[in-house]
């Protein structure tokens, strides 16, 4: 989908000017832990799919209903603030580029 950010738009190595700026280091860390919290709540929801899978071909049996409900519970409550914090850092990250081109704009 074009316009949507994606995990390739944060860089995973800090730069000079980042490894210098602990604001920049702490945006960093949280778009590593937003990743991660991501890949996590998709897998647990990846998991709660094979599971009603195997629910349906079994007849329901009410232990993989109940690994079905928490694995969707849990998937949510790591994948919903993981999404959120992921916006946040994209979005801090383009307004950093934003001001240093209208900075640039402005100086030349």
């Amino acid at each position: 989908m074009a316009g949507t950010p994606s995990s390739d738009d944060v860089p995973t190595q800090p730069t000079a000017a980042a490894a210098a700026d602990p604001v920049l280091v702490k945006r960093r860390q949280m778009a590593r832990f937003a990743d991660l919290g991501q890949r996590t709540g998709y897998g647990l929801f990846g998991v709660a799919i094979v599971l009603f899978l195997v629910a349906m071909v079994t007849d329901l049996p009410g232990a993989i209903v109940a690994a079905i409900i928490i694995t969707m519970v849990l998937g949510s409550l790591v994948l919903a603030p993981a999404i959120v914090v992921g916006y946040g850092v994209r979005a801090a990250d383009r307004e950093d580029r934003e001001r240093a081109a209208a900075r640039n704009r402005r100086t030349a």
